[in-house]
């Protein structure tokens, strides 16, 4: 590897230095005091050996691609030889946060590594990964930079080391330069990677080349002026210039077509640009009849768009001597395109609409390599959530990358390995550290499963409540998992879910043939079984009661009720058979939208509403069971409810911490918290007075707090 203090300070100064990335780069007037900065901490640090590529020559590479000043401060600051805590702190002080936050995208990209790839499907997830990591896309532009210095300079490594290298840069990096439609350093990786890994074939090609290089220029400059000439009497204004034609596309085509070196056409290559889509046919008129086309070699792209919105037309003919020639015929508007917009592979492969947002940046960046217009504003945007919003890239212990769905967590992870995996999952580390089960995952985070001997899934993953899962793969696989154990043990295992969902509803002596003609079973034991193999899931199941136990489905009631006027009727409340009647919550059970709920005819106050296993119902009077009125939930919006939850738990820190969170993402409105702590017993029991909409939020709230640490009972409390 050369020595690159040598290759630049041998040359140049700084203040030399800094005036040639002036040169070069369309962007810069003058140079500022960040980057005359950021380039004296690279100076001051070139003794210091490290393997990856001086930043000084990557910046010098970027400026011949009109970066901007942003991109080659980033740039020089992200040198393997400042890399440090410290230097981060240090750019914090006296760059600015933007910086520093790119600096940290890059040093990530820096320290990715991959394994062995399994084949095209893994190299594609990687390539995702890459781009769904970064909020800035300057980032990955710097990477590819850098990629292309470090095969520059691949020369004197070891071949185990070049091979590496190079493959790495052809599976990965260059399809992410033809994604960004950044030709210039595309060509470069690819013919570099080339170069390594086939170093007898790019030989062959390169002596090819070298061999007919003159007679083909002079070859080429005959048929551009007969061209242009020919295009001239026809009144037509026309740029014709040779397209040059690089080692690895040429071996490509010599591979895919099964051809040798000269039989290939567009080895020869001629591009034609002109104003309209008329002259497009006129030109490709008149090249037909000055010289025979060749059979099979014309595509017409401008009748028929590739996926892509790639326009031109492609013919080739025998031109002067005989020799066969490639020509493109595109209009300016359409090369602006071909050269602006999307690259080829990308819609067809992960999008299925064009995407504008996406097409607006992959333009902004082409603008920012190759134009000298200002500043792109466009540019300075996130495209992270423009790409792949919908999706999570992580890695596993080996290197494999596994695509998951947005909000996936360490499970889902699990199954998306092996099925076998997520069975025997009892635990996760993310990038080392132990997390819990239904932590988010996180782009490019490396996730390990820590498993037991014998497969055994918990009910509770299913609960959606609970947010062990997301993928609709990882549910089907727990579901499968349950179908398939023991009759009689799915039976108990059914029964015990039911009777947990029963009495978290509150629902006693449940007459059980409401339950069976709902969940369409002939037997108890059946919906039981049914239950513990999860053909019939846990939101089904409280679905399900609450509709078989409640003279109406659940209501969702968004916001608190208006006041009432003293005498009212309650507007939630339908009396059966009465109509607008004077009636009233009762304050010992507190009923809730989802409740089973009855009236009592009071003396003078209308119509009080309970739970039916409300104490004062369960004890009331022979005399007064007569005074018993069927009630039920009117359709109702906009009303919220209070009721008392009881809670109770071993006490630690940060105990109604945790609770007050939970209920804050659910947004609940809490009116008040008691807690008694027995220092004794090292006990605590609370009791939360709140606001609910109805009964699928209070299940919500029961269901998150069970899962607390030390909570072990979790009961709405009458009175």
């Amino acid at each position: 590897m050369k020595n690159t203090k040598q290759h630049i300070t041998s040359q140049y100064s700084v203040s030399e230095y800094i005036d040639m990335l002036i040169t070069n780069s369309a962007h810069l007037n003058q140079s500022s005091a960040l980057l005359e900065k950021a380039c004296q901490y690279v100076w001051d640090a070139q003794d210091i050996d490290s393997e990856l590529p001086s930043s000084l020559d990557v910046a010098i590479l970027l400026s011949q691609l009109s970066a901007d000043e942003t991109t080659m401060i980033v740039c020089l600051l992200s040198d393997s030889r400042l890399r440090s805590t410290e230097f981060h702190q240090r750019i914090q002080l006296e760059f600015t946060d933007e910086l520093l936050h790119m600096v940290q995208g890059l040093e990530k990209l820096h320290g990715f590594k991959t394994s062995q790839s399994d084949g095209h499907e893994q190299s594609e997830r990687l390539r995702r990964m890459l781009l769904a990591m970064v909020d800035d896309v300057r980032v990955v532009l710097i990477k590819l930079a850098y990629r292309v210095q470090r095969l520059r300079e691949l020369s004197k490594a070891d071949e185990e080391t070049r091979k590496a290298i190079a493959s790495e840069s052809l599976e990965i990096f260059s399809p992410i330069a033809n994604r960004l439609g950044i030709g210039q350093l595309k060509w470069e990786l690819e013919d570099l990677s080339f170069r390594y890994l086939q170093p007898e074939t790019y030989k062959r090609i390169a002596r090819l080349l070298e061999e007919k290089r003159g007679g083909r220029e002079t070859y080429i400059k005959q048929v551009v002026t007969e061209i242009d000439g020919l295009l001239k009497s026809s009144e037509i204004d026309a740029r014709v210039y040779g397209r040059p034609k690089h080692i690895y596309s040429i071996w490509s085509k010599m591979t895919h077509k099964d051809k040798q070196f000269s039989e290939l056409f567009d080895v020869l290559a001629i591009r034609v640009t002109v104003t309209t889509i008329a002259e497009c046919y006129t030109a490709l008129g008149l090249i037909h009849g000055r010289w025979h086309h060749i059979p099979k070699e014309f595509d017409d792209y401008i009748a028929n768009t590739k996926a892509n919105g790639y326009q031109s037309l492609h013919t080739a003919v025998y031109g002067p001597e005989g020799k066969p020639v490639e020509i493109q015929i595109r209009t300016k508007a359409m090369h602006e395109f071909a050269e602006f917009g999307v690259a080829a592979h990308w819609r067809y492969k992960e999008r299925s609409k064009q995407d504008d947002v996406l097409e607006k940046t992959i333009h902004s960046v082409r603008r920012l390599l190759e134009t000298a217009e200002g500043d792109d504003e466009e540019f300075l945007g996130s495209f992270k959530t423009e790409l792949f919003s919908d999706r999570v890239f992580v890695l596993s212990p080996d290197g494999k990358v596994i695509d998951l769905p947005q909000g996936a967590t360490p499970l889902d992870f699990a199954y998306g390995i092996h099925t076998e995996v997520g069975h025997k999952c009892r635990g996760a580390k993310v990038n080392g550290h132990i997390v819990p089960l239904t932590t988010p995952l996180q782009n490019g985070v490396q996730v390990e499963i820590l498993t037991t001997n014998h497969a055994a899934p918990s009910r509770d993953w299913l609960n959606p409540n609970l947010g062990y899962i997301t993928s609709n793969r990882a549910r089907a696989k727990i579901k499968a998992w349950f179908r398939q154990q023991n009759y009689e043990q799915n039976v108990i295992d059914g029964k015990t879910a039911i009777d947990r969902e029963l009495k978290r509803m509150h629902i006693l002596n449940p007459d059980i043939h409401k339950a069976l003609t709902h969940f369409k079973v002939k037997s108890e034991k059946e919906w039981q079984a049914k239950v513990g193999r999860g053909d019939v899931t846990s939101a089904q199941l409280t679905q399900g009661l609450n509709q078989a136990y409640t003279s109406e489905s659940l209501k969702t009631l968004p916001s608190k009720p208006k006041p009432k006027k003293r005498g009212s009727a309650d507007p939630s409340i339908n009396v059966c058979g009465v109509g607008n009647l004077l009636s009233y919550m009762a304050n010992c059970c507190k009923p809730v939208p989802g409740d089973e709920i009855i009236g009592f005819i009071t003396h003078g106050k209308g119509v009080s509403v309970h739970r039916p296993d409300c104490i004062n119902i369960l004890n009331l009077e022979h005399d007064k069971q007569k005074r018993l009125i069927s009630v039920e939930w009117a359709d109702h919006e906009h009303q919220t409810f209070e009721i008392k939850l009881a809670i109770q738990a071993i006490d630690r820190t940060g105990l109604l911490k945790d609770i007050s969170s939970i209920l804050s993402d659910l947004k609940v409105n809490v009116l008040s918290i008691q807690t008694l702590s027995n220092k004794d017993m090292q006990m605590a029991d609370m009791q939360i007075m709140m606001e609910i909409e109805d009964l699928e939020q209070l299940q919500k709230v029961t269901d998150k707090i069970m899962q607390l640490q030390n909570v072990f009972k979790v009961y709405r409390q009458n009175a």
